[in-house]
């Protein structure tokens, strides 16, 4: 994966090129990651390349959703034990703090 800094873009030529060639980069501000950058050809259509990658992004979101509740033992609740659960953090909602 091609990193791009956040200060580089000031440079638009530079930027329209290293994509062109590496497809996706990811932004970074002070060294972290804070978004990813594709490349849309003409023949995509913007709103397709977005879908996918929020669906990809809602994937990523399940899976450790799963992995949390297999490591919490939380995937082995009845259904008895999961609306007691549910109901106790109702209750405790409904309480002023």
């Amino acid at each position: 994966m091609d990193y791009i800094a956040v200060n580089e873009l000031k440079r638009p030529r530079v930027v329209r090129e290293r994509l062109a060639a590496a497809e996706e980069m990811i932004l970074t501000s002070n060294g972290r990651p804070m978004a990813v950058i594709m490349y849309v050809d003409e023949e995509d259509d913007p709103e397709d390349v977005l879908k996918a990658a929020r669906e990809a992004r809602s994937q990523i979101a399940l899976r450790r959703i799963r992995e949390r509740a297999r490591r919490t033992g939380a995937d082995a609740l009845s259904s008895p034990e999961i609306e007691g659960v549910i109901a106790a953090a109702r209750r405790d909602r409904k309480r002023p703090s």
